[in-house]
């Protein structure tokens, strides 16, 4: 088997693995997850679904591409031949993702340079307006309108930066997240020491931490928590499986996986105390309720925050370090699904890294465009909700089946146990066949049955056809043709 680049360090790998599943849902969904969902409450369903769903997959990922040496593709493939179709889509998925999520760190490039102006200031309803005016926000998905030139600048800065970061491999991602993964820890540390100092920062922290117990009872709440974990570790994405192939064989697994795993939940829950002083502050200086202020996703970070922001004292600098914290939070998740991409492309045909890189960026880069039109936003909320709840899930789900009914969880575990720090037991056995596989099942049954009794945040059925379903299934096509083309040679070798 020809030479594979290698980490230059563990730390390095712990590191771009970190920055991997620290992205920005840790900054703009925990925080609104956990207070809509029981607030102090939340913890106990999310730590369960961190046990039982985000660790054992985690090390699964792991295991495959550490033990076979390959990426997502080449490694469920040497389960089963047939099986590279789960990894093809997988890559699918997160090539899907990347097209979107460049175009939200657009977003932030723009907001960065008009930090020292601050054009949002006047309220709310002024930083909504600027968020539609930089988007060119058409009425609907059916009215693409034209582009936003700045928005469109933003995307190719993120495009390039995605490649410059990826041409040379892992070792210059190893050198990079050495600063982009502590930085965006310590502007958030900033942002929440400026935001406890300001009035009424404690009342949005009580908002944040008080638990409600009896939402506990209720099905949602696991259901949210299960979601989380796996959307916020970089669950199914292939890009965990890519990064420990770059590892040699004899590396740890195990315990590799639970300092990965803890300190993303432990940056979301520390997020959470940044972002609810600051809704403290800007309810108290609206005087209105916190629950009117309170808003997740895109709208936190380009609405909400920048309206509170502009009442600060110092408003341009804490603005500029917040969407700073924004580029560094989403570059290390957007270079890190690029090259889980790149890597099975490269794995299956001998290319050279620059060239597949700088191919995929480029097409990266024009299939964003759409994202960068009038009905952008519109296209990306509901690729991203498609993306999510049938893509990632049930490819975490397929993966359970393929090594807990195919390969089996003893011939893993035994791997595993042979080269981690510490040792896993029969419970990891238990997950990976039964309480893993069940648990997302269940999460995939119940999205698909909300999805027939309420259309998605009401959009015409014809957009959430062209925007969900087709592109899944444009994407399990794709997959199946690159599963079923021939590649060199030694994608067919066992590699071990």
């Amino acid at each position: 088997m020809p030479h594979r680049e290698r980490w230059a360090s563990r730390p390095a790998f712990i590191m771009a693995a970190i920055g991997s599943a620290i992205g920005l849902g840790n900054l703009w969904r925990f925080p609104m997850v956990a207070y809509e969902n029981g607030g102090g409450a939340f913890l106990i369903p999310y730590i369960v679904a961190l046990i039982t769903a985000g660790i054992p997959l985690m090390i699964l990922e792991y295991a495959l591409g550490q033990h076979f040496q390959k990426c997502s593709p080449g490694s469920l493939g040497s389960i089963k031949p047939g099986f590279a179709v789960i990894g093809w889509w997988a890559l699918g998925v997160g090539a899907t993702i990347s097209f979107y999520y460049a175009a939200i760190m657009g977003w932030s490039w723009d907001y960065l340079v008009f930090s020292f102006t601050q054009p949002w200031s006047g309220g709310s309803e002024n930083a909504a307006e600027f968020f539609a005016h930089v988007l060119r926000r058409s009425s609907g998905p059916g009215e693409i309108g034209g582009i936003s030139w700045p928005v469109l600048a933003g995307l190719a800065v993120t495009w390039a930066w995605i490649y410059w970061i990826i041409k040379r491999g892992v070792l210059r991602v190893g050198k990079v997240v050495m600063i982009t993964v502590p930085l965006p820890a310590l502007l958030t540390l900033l942002v929440l020491i400026r935001g406890v100092t300001l009035p009424g920062a404690v009342e949005g922290l009580i908002h944040y931490l008080q638990p409600d117990f009896s939402a506990i009872l209720s099905g949602k709440i696991w259901l949210e928590a299960y979601a989380q974990v796996f959307f916020s570790l970089s669950l199914g994405f292939g890009i965990l499986t890519a990064y420990a192939s770059y590892l040699p064989k004899r590396s740890d697994i195990s315990n590799n996986a639970f300092i990965t795993s803890f300190a993303d939940a432990g940056f979301a829950y520390f997020a959470g105390f940044s972002v609810f002083s600051v809704l403290g502050y800007l309810a108290q200086a609206q005087g209105v309720p916190i629950s009117e202020v309170v808003e997740g996703g895109p709208g936190l970070a380009f609405v909400v925050y920048p309206t509170a922001i502009s009442l600060m004292p110092g408003a341009p600098l804490i603005a500029a370090a917040f969407f700073l914290t924004l580029l560094t939070l989403g570059i290390d998740s957007a270079f890190s699904i690029v090259e889980g991409v790149v890597g099975g492309i490269r794995d299956k045909w001998g290319l050279s890294q620059n060239a597949t890189a700088a191919g995929f960026c480029i097409f990266g880069f024009l299939v964003g465009i759409l994202f960068t039109t009038g009905a952008g936003l519109y296209w990306l909320d509901i690729v991203d909700h498609w993306m999510n709840n049938y893509g990632l899930v049930v490819i975490g789900f397929l993966e359970c089946i393929a090594v807990g009914w195919f390969y089996g969880t003893k011939k893993l575990k035994d791997y595993i146990n042979e080269v981690s720090d510490f040792q896993i037991g029969w419970w990891w056995d238990l997950f990976i066949k039964w309480i893993t596989p069940l648990a997302l099942g269940w999460a995939i049954v119940a999205n698909v049955v909300e999805e027939i009794k309420v259309p998605y945040e009401g959009y015409p059925t014809w957009a959430l056809m062209a925007g969900g379903w087709c592109v899944v299934a444009l994407i399990i096509v794709v997959a199946a043709i690159m599963t079923a083309i021939p590649g060199k040679r030694v994608e067919r070798e066992e590699g071990l």
